[in-house]
Formats: C-alpha cells, sequence, structure tokens
C-alpha cells in the first residue's frame, strides 16, 4: 500500500489541494482532501496529481501506423504513450477494404493479450467504411459502402468484443438498422464523416449512437436554418463530442463554443498518427502516404488534413489557452473519454479505479504510474519528497497550463 500526498488534486472535476491517494496493488483504495491520515510514503510538491489521459482516437505515433505495425510496434506505442500522460488509448483504424477491417480486429484479438505494459488499450475504433463519400476527407472513397447487415455482421463475428466503437454516417442506407446491432452487440456508435441532418442525428441517437467523432471537422456543419450534425451535437446531452484542439481542426472561438455548450461532455482527442514525436516528413496512414509539414500539419497528396501529430497533453494546454477552464480542460482528457465508452473504473480519482496516475509539473507529465505502477518519470524512493525540478531542467512548452500553480 502506497500514499501520496500532493499539493494540488483534480477530484470530482474540480482541482482542490493538499489531498491524497492511496494505491493498493493495482487500483485506488481511498482518496481525501487536506492531510492523509496516515504518514504519506510520496509527497509530491507543486504542479498536479491527476488520473491518467485517456485518447478515444489515435491511428498511430513513433513511426508506427496501428492498422500495420506488428506486435512490436504496438507495444512501443503502448509503452511510450505514458510519457505523454496517456495511460488508456482506443486504437484507431481508418476506411478499409471490409475484408482488411476484419483481419484488422483479429489480429488485434490476438495482440490484446500481450498488451500488458504501459498504457492499456481499451479496443478498437473502425472509423469507416460506412462513411459519407462527400465528407470522406482523408478516408478513401473506393472502399465506402453501406453498414449491411452482412458487412455488420462480419465486423462483429471478427471479435465484437474487442470493439470499442465504429464510426459512421447515419444517412447511409441501412445505418439505422446498423447502429441499433452494433450497440446491441456491445459496441459503441459515433456520427463522424456525415452530412446528416440534426433530424438524422437525432434518429441515430434515438437508435443509441452515443459519440461524435472529431466536432466541426468532416461533417456538415451549423447553419442557423440547418443546424446539422455540429448543431445538433451541440444540442443533444446524449452524445459525447470529440475534439481535436491541435491548432488546425478548430478555432480557439470553436473550442470556447464547444465547451460553453457541452461542458462535461467534450472529450479531447489526438487523432494522431505515426508521425506523432517524429519530425516532419512522409508517413503511412492507413496504407496511404502522409505528408507532415514544418508546421505539424498532415496533409495527404491533395492538401487534404489526414489526422494529425498531436499529444494530447498539449490539446489540454491549447484548451486552456483559448480561454477553458483548466479543470475543465483535464476532465475532458480524463473522465469524459473513459465514461463515453463505458470504462468508470478509469479517468478519475477515487475508491476502486484504476491507479492510472499523472503528475503534472510545468504542463509535463513528470510522472506517470499505470495499473500501480510508476511506468515514467523519477521514481520516488519510500518516504522521499518528489519535488519540481530545477529552473531550466524541465523546459515548458506551454506556459500557463495547470502545472504551473
Amino acid at each position: 500500500m502506497t500514499t501520496i500526498a500532493a499539493s494540488t488534486l483534480l477530484l470530482d472535476d474540480a482541482l482542490v489541494g493538499p489531498g491524497w491517494v492511496t494505491v493498493q496493488g493495482t487500483t485506488i483504495s481511498a482518496v481525501g482532501s487536506g492531510n492523509p491520515p496516515q504518514p504519506a510514503d510520496v509527497r509530491l510538491e507543486g504542479g498536479v496529481l491527476a488520473p491518467g489521459l485517456v485518447d478515444l482516437q489515435i491511428n498511430g505515433a513513433f513511426g508506427y501506423d496501428l492498422a500495420s505495425a506488428d506486435r512490436d510496434g504496438w507495444q512501443a506505442i503502448a509503452r511510450r504513450l505514458p510519457s505523454t500522460g496517456v495511460t488508456a488509448f482506443v486504437p484507431t483504424v481508418i476506411t478499409a477494404p471490409v475484408d482488411a477491417l476484419v483481419a484488422t480486429v483479429r489480429r488485434y484479438r490476438d495482440l490484446r493479450d500481450d498488451l500488458d505494459e504501459g498504457a492499456r488499450s481499451l479496443g478498437l475504433h473502425l472509423e469507416g467504411p460506412f462513411l459519407a463519400e462527400g465528407r470522406r476527407g482523408a478516408h478513401a472513397a473506393e472502399h465506402l459502402c453501406d453498414p449491411t447487415t452482412e458487412r455488420v455482421d462480419r465486423l462483429l463475428g471478427a471479435g465484437g468484443e474487442d470493439l470499442a466503437y465504429v464510426t459512421l454516417a447515419p444517412e447511409r442506407a441501412g445505418a439505422i438498422a446498423a447502429i441499433e446491432r452494433f450497440v446491441g452487440a456491445g459496441v459503441r456508435v459515433s456520427i463522424g464523416h456525415s452530412d446528416a441532418t440534426d433530424a438524422q442525428v437525432a434518429t441515430a441517437a434515438d437508435a443509441g449512437a452515443s459519440l461524435v467523432t472529431h466536432l466541426f471537422n468532416a461533417q456538415r456543419p451549423l447553419h442557423h436554418r440547418d443546424p446539422g450534425v455540429v448543431g445538433a451535437a451541440l444540442a443533444d446531452p446524449r452524445l459525447t463530442l470529440g475534439l481535436i484542439v491541435d491548432g488546425h481542426h478548430v478555432a480557439p472561438t470553436a473550442v470556447r463554443a464547444t465547451f460553453a455548450a457541452a461542458a462535461g461532455r467534450t472529450a479531447l482527442v489526438t487523432d494522431a498518427i505515426s508521425a506523432l514525436g517524429m519530425p516532419p516528413g512522409t508517413y503511412d496512414l492507413g496504407g496511404a502516404r502522409t505528408h507532415v509539414r514544418d508546421d505539424g500539419l498532415p496533409v495527404r497528396d491533395d492538401g487534404t488534413i489526414a489526422g494529425s501529430v498531436l499529444r494530447l497533453d498539449a490539446a489540454i494546454a491549447g484548451t486552456i489557452h483559448a480561454g477553458v477552464d483548466p479543470a475543465l480542460a483535464l476532465t475532458a482528457a480524463t473522465r469524459v473519454p473513459a465514461d463515453a465508452i463505458g470504462r468508470p473504473d478509469l479517468g478519475r480519482l477515487a475508491p476502486d479505479a484504476a491507479a492510472d496516475l499523472v503528475w503534472w509539473v510545468d504542463g509535463r507529465a513528470r510522472a506517470t504510474w499505470v495499473r500501480g505502477e510508476l511506468v515514467h518519470g523519477d521514481p520516488p524512493s519510500a518516504g522521499d519528497a518528489v519535488r519540481s525540478a530545477e529552473p531550466g531542467t524541465s523546459p515548458t512548452t506551454e506556459p500557463g497550463w495547470i502545472g504551473d500553480r
């Protein structure tokens, strides 16, 4: 049993302090404010102790595309993500032929038991192939198709228990029946790459759709006489909204508007590709080349935006810089995404929750624990005080982030 005391914690979606967390094995056994009931084993001075980040949409990182990476590539991503504060992630696979997606689901089923180090994988996200051609973005048009019963059943049969959620356009033929079929099998459905009307979005939510993939991007925009996907998403409390805050996908005003309308159900996501953590150059995304410009924006040959190179910690910083309250921004990368995929054991500091923790100092993960084990940062000895870095030794690239308190 280990008790960690901190000057500031994220508790119940608010930044409070001082407080403490007791870890027993792989879970949190107790949490409290003020001084712990027994002497702390670790005392964190400065910064913020928070639950680990949960990334609901990531295509790859560190040179590996998750659609094609081998076992070593998957393990490399899982082991390195905690350096960004991410302790759980939903690997995303974009549009491909249904046969290829079936093979990917089966391959993931074979991989899942080996992914026991570093960040935990929470099941696959299939972004396609049931998308609108007019809103396909970087997805290959030739592989888009309707979600027929046969196609849906093939994906579920390949390993429905390994699917966290599926993104589809609810206006496609057969989509509402497909939503009901997926949800009935325990797979969540997200509305995305869609030209749906607000009425079609409402029908999809009635059928069980519960998320929206990268709000504003690749979907019918908001108009006062045609609210579309964006208007429906902002107004419908049943929907959790993914948002890519990387300085390219959405403007700061749109970030503030989203949180003003949907605070508590907006989830920050990265939509990162294999170029995350890598220099500008040419990378793979779902079998097609993507060029990362000097400004960090990934584009296809025709200039279409194709994912991001965003770190989730940088998304939090960008959200705060846009004018969102720090506690709301941090909650949008912890509890909200965890709840969106039915994992109440993640994304919070609470008894019986997983002992996935991050100590933030100057906007960076100074220490990260997964399943109660320190997997990144300075390993504190029992009874030692883990202190902030000396000036100049841990430069912050995001001034004013929650660690600067």
